[in-house]
């Protein structure tokens, strides 16, 4: 893992670089504004007993499903349409040097544009007089949650962007991934034939375990359970092994 940190620090700046960078940074700060100051609104106009952090992020989806598909898109993707990572390879640089040295950077960014949005919530604290607005435990919990899940989804980013070489369609392939697995799955769970099929029993405790919003309400009431950070830790380490393995077959094959 020598090259790791060079590789790291070299996506880092090509993103810095990147005005598509400051296009999604615009965007996503703009989207969480809206939603910001669309809840405060709804707490002007009527009381309500969950704090405002714990509303801000049942929307985390919303940004998820279309940031993550702009950092990771081009990672593997435009590399291969290119010819360079290839070229990259016939080095001594490993795959998996490459693969984590992209997920890292695109991870780094993620983290950067959520922790961005802290500034919301510091404002609101100093212009506002009324503290129930902000639970602690409830935006430090979505924060973690945020951090924790999003190693899962910008995996699943590079895992697509490995299977392409065309940008546009790995950025579609990972908005299908994240929709199939924080809404997709989240839908599942009302399926009758789940709980009343036998045979099915097995596959109602798999969606129940991949609960993306049962993992967030638990992440802000402050339980921070060891099978959901298992689930996304996991879930990453697979995605990123896939991801290694798609782009050494396909070399192989070229």
């Amino acid at each position: 893992m020598r090259h790791f940190w060079t590789i790291l620090s070299h996506e880092i700046r090509m993103l810095l670089v990147n005005p598509a960078t400051y296009i999604a940074a615009v965007l996503f700060l703009g989207v969480m504004g809206f939603i910001f100051t669309s809840i405060l609104e709804t707490y002007n106009s009527a009381p309500k007993e969950v704090s405002l952090g714990y509303e801000f992020f049942e929307l985390f989806w919303l940004p998820v499903l279309f940031i993550v598909p702009l950092l990771t898109m081009k990672c593997l993707a435009e590399e291969r349409r290119l010819g360079t990572l290839e070229t990259l390879l016939t080095t001594s640089v490993t795959t998996t040097e490459v693969v984590l040295g992209k997920f890292f950077a695109a991870y780094f960014l993620y983290c950067t544009l959520w922790a961005s949005t802290g500034a919301l919530f510091y404002l609101l604290n100093v212009f506002s007089s009324d503290t129930h607005f902000l639970d602690p435990a409830a935006v430090v919990g979505g924060y973690v949650f945020i951090a924790v899940s999003g190693l899962l989804f910008v995996s699943l980013g590079v895992f697509a962007s490995s299977l392409s070489r065309n940008q546009a369609v790995a950025g579609i392939f990972a908005f299908a991934l994240l929709f199939g697995l924080i809404i997709g799955v989240h839908f599942l769970q009302g399926v009758e034939a789940l709980t009343t099929v036998t045979a099915l029993h097995p596959l109602k405790n798999a969606v129940d375990y991949a609960q993306v919003f049962q993992h967030l309400n638990d992440f802000r009431r402050g339980v921070v359970d060891t099978r959901e950070l298992l689930f996304y830790l996991s879930g990453t380490v697979l995605a990123l092994i896939f991801s290694i393995l798609g782009i050494e077959a396909r070399l192989l094959h070229s």
